[in-house]
């Protein structure tokens, strides 16, 4: 008699294997196996190396810069579809392009909706992401989302500094809700940053909305790029009369001169979850993981429980 296959399976893709090989670890499974070919003009190709035949799967891949992560989980999707897997779950801890979520200006793609109707296309039944860039961008898609939030794994953190006149900061006006929410979960006060920008990546002024003199200043945001807004902050916030600086971010993008700017900036530390690997040198940087939150979701999706009661703020 033929063995009946495990319910559901977890595989990952080539950049986020590192963040699946936790998960699995987290909730007690294996990994498993895939098999990725590239050829010689950059172009590759993705099979499944056991059966997923009736089984649930949950493919694990972040869809940060370059292109090929998105591709990859594109094929992955198509392969699992045609492998007959019963259902077909794309975890995607950083969600990119979600930063073109409008129309901001004539003449340009909302690249959010476009990767939505790209992994709809593909074949996936649910998406679990964390911290979008926009909470709206959950509209752009005709299957259910399960949307985590990274503040699981920091709160615990920040309670553990035990910091006296603690407040927290928004970088930008944009994420005012998410400080928001910090603010009122410790009973602290909450500061703003107003910034205008001269082009993408580049903050021309800023301004401070609050009083910082004399506190513990923790700035909140969903991600750092070239950490030009973040740093920029500090160390006015440290000119204003901040104790310390330091920064809470769910997403590492972390490009280039970003390590750098981090180092000389006034930040104390920043703290990173591991949902993009950050491999570059920049001594203040913190990683806290959040495999056992993912792992905690795929397992209640499967077994169809509340995810919400795991948040502690949203």
């Amino acid at each position: 008699m033929a063995q009946t296959p495990p319910l559901f399976k977890i595989f990952s893709g080539t950049t986020s294997h590192y963040l699946a090989e936790k998960i699995c670890e987290s909730i007690g499974c294996e990994l498993g196996k895939m098999n990725i070919t590239h050829f010689a003009d950059g172009e590759f190709s993705v099979s499944f190396e056991e059966s997923i035949r009736g089984s649930h799967v949950f493919l694990i891949q972040s869809t940060y810069p370059n292109s090929d992560n998105l591709m990859e989980l594109l094929l992955m999707i198509d392969a699992a579809k045609r492998a007959s897997a019963k259902s077909i779950v794309a975890v995607i801890p950083y969600f990119g392009w979600a930063r073109q979520d409008r129309k901001d200006k004539p003449r340009v793609s909302i690249g959010a909706k476009l990767i939505a109707d790209l992994l709809s296309v593909a074949g996936i039944d649910r998406l679990i992401t964390m911290d979008l860039h926009a909470d709206q961008i959950q509209g752009f898609f005709d299957v259910p989302v399960d949307h985590l939030y990274a503040s699981s794994v920091f709160i615990p953190y920040i309670q553990s500094l035990n910091l006296d006149n603690l407040v927290f900061a928004s970088p930008d006006v944009g994420g005012s809700k998410r400080v928001n929410s910090y603010s009122k979960y410790f009973g602290v006060p909450l500061v703003l940053c107003h910034k205008t920008r001269s082009k993408a990546n580049e903050v021309e002024q800023m301004t401070i909305i609050g009083d910082v003199s004399g506190k513990n200043v923790i700035v909140v945001d969903d991600m750092v790029d070239t950490a030009g807004t973040i740093t920029k902050a500090a160390n006015i916030m440290k000119e204003n009369g901040a104790i310390s600086v330091r920064a809470i971010t769910s997403h590492a993008v972390m490009s280039d001169p970003a390590s750098q700017r981090v180092t000389d900036s006034a930040l104390t530390e920043i703290i990173f979850t591991d949902s993009i690997p950050f491999k570059k040198c920049c001594p203040k940087a913190n990683i806290l993981s959040v495999a056992d939150l993912i792992g905690e979701t795929i397992k209640r999706v499967y077994t169809n429980e509340s995810i919400s009661s795991q948040f502690l703020i949203k």
